[in-house]
């Protein structure tokens, strides 16, 4: 009987915090704009000099991002977040296999969300 115990326990473990796992709690967030060769300024302090930028942030960011180029107008958006469609099956997986402990670390660490909008496009009017 200690054996089945010990060996549901080690299947639990196994399973919990599935989307920390095998989706991590970082996205690539990609901002590109037209005309090409834009910087790029986000509400964190993190830049870019020339359009396509690419960036790593939490999954569960909210971010302001500003585009810019000499002779163009200003671009200024928001990113934000949401439950992914994987980030919900791993959550699903998690109460079934992982119990409370894997949910709760999942939700945590923002492992169940992914960055929108992702790809950015920003359309630039310039002079």
């Amino acid at each position: 009987m200690f054996m089945r115990i010990a060996f549901l326990g080690v299947i639990l473990m196994t399973f919990s915090s599935c989307a920390t796992i095998t989706r991590g709690s970082k996205d690539t967030l990609v901002i590109d704009s037209t005309p090409q060769s834009a910087t790029v300024e986000l509400s964190n302090g993190m830049s870019c000099l020339s359009t396509p930028c690419v960036f790593q942030l939490p999954r569960s960011s909210e971010i302001g991002v500003t585009v810019s180029k000499k002779r163009c107008d200003s671009v200024k958006t928001n990113v934000t977040h949401h439950t992914s469609t994987a980030g919900s099956v791993a959550l699903a997986s998690n109460l079934i296999f992982g119990g409370i402990i894997g949910l709760a670390v999942d939700i945590f660490t923002g492992a169940s969300q992914e960055l929108i909008p992702n790809p950015v496009q920003i359309k630039l009017q310039c002079k």
